[in-house]
């Protein structure tokens, strides 16, 4: 990987890196697409990463199909597939590991400690490894990309960070490698994350702006029919809970439908829009 990348930056080649865990998605090819945009030489990563996966959690049966997301990401463009072994990655248990401080440690950090220390380590070996200039990533997992973009200021990282909207189904579903868990009664249950967002920014639009009013009204949609919620909350662009909410206001929320475990957001002066999307 790192020859690749060394050989295409003395051709004077821009590199762009989408890092993901595979079961691509088209949420995944619009951050290819980006990456496009951006640089001249695209990289993809297919990795599921033990270190992010609590002991409880859903590491063995994650969805996977190598053969199938190499047929996407090369109908997409992309221009190197980098697919580590685990044993390359981590050799031996790692002694270094980047933590995320405070803000890792609420909401999706709360709810799967330890969660954002594998993610920050393995993002922070992806991004020496391939040696980008550019990396992109959803804003579905909002927390995730507070904190990269946190990691690359903090740590001098010569990279940036591009986040891009969260891409969803026509019914308003955010796309989701763990959709693919979900059958029919459970994908019809899991629409009450989107409509618990599209709540919240159309009561904020109303002219309601305390949080804890929008947080109840929210709630009030999302316990539906087989959904157990987790939390909703409403935080500033540093994940910091808000007095007063604002066009910069991001709504998160995470739930379980069945087995499934679902993380959605949005922003309110942006609110959960019919595009971008994407037929299922």
């Amino acid at each position: 990987m790192r020859a690749w990348s060394q050989a295409e930056r003395a051709r004077g080649r821009k590199i762009g890196f989408v890092p993901t865990m595979g079961f691509l998605h088209e949420g995944h090819l619009r951050l290819v697409d980006r990456a496009k945009e951006l640089a001249d030489r695209v990289v993809l990563s297919i990795f599921v990463n033990p270190l992010q996966f609590g002991p409880k959690e859903d590491f063995a049966k994650y969805p996977r199909d190598l053969a199938r997301d190499q047929q996407l990401a090369e109908g997409r463009g992309v221009d190197c597939v980098f697919v580590p072994e685990g044993s390359e990655m981590y050799p031996a248990e790692p002694v270094a590991r980047v933590t995320g401080g405070a803000a890792a440690e609420t909401l999706e950090g709360a709810a799967r400690p330890g969660h954002f220390t594998g993610v920050l380590t393995v993002v922070a070996k992806l991004l020496h490894l391939v040696a980008p200039d550019v990396a992109v990533f959803g804003r579905k997992d909002f927390q995730q990309a507070v904190l990269v973009k946190r990691m690359v200021q903090d740590l001098d990282f010569p990279i940036t960070i591009d986040v891009l909207p969260t891409v969803r189904e026509l019914d308003g579903l955010a796309l989701s490698s763990r959709n693919s868990y979900l059958n029919a009664d459970q994908r019809r249950s899991a629409l009450a994350l989107s409509r618990a967002l599209r709540t919240v920014e159309q009561t904020w639009r109303s002219g309601e702006a305390d949080p804890a009013a929008l947080q109840r009204r929210g709630m009030e949609v999302l316990r539906g029919p087989g959904v157990e919620p987790e939390y909703l909350a409403l935080v500033d662009e540093d994940l910091q809970p808000v007095t007063r909410a604002t066009a910069r206001t991001v709504a998160v929320l995470a739930a379980r439908v069945g087995a499934t475990r679902l993380i959605d957001n949005v922003v309110l002066g942006e609110g959960v829009a019919a595009d971008p999307t994407v037929r299922a």
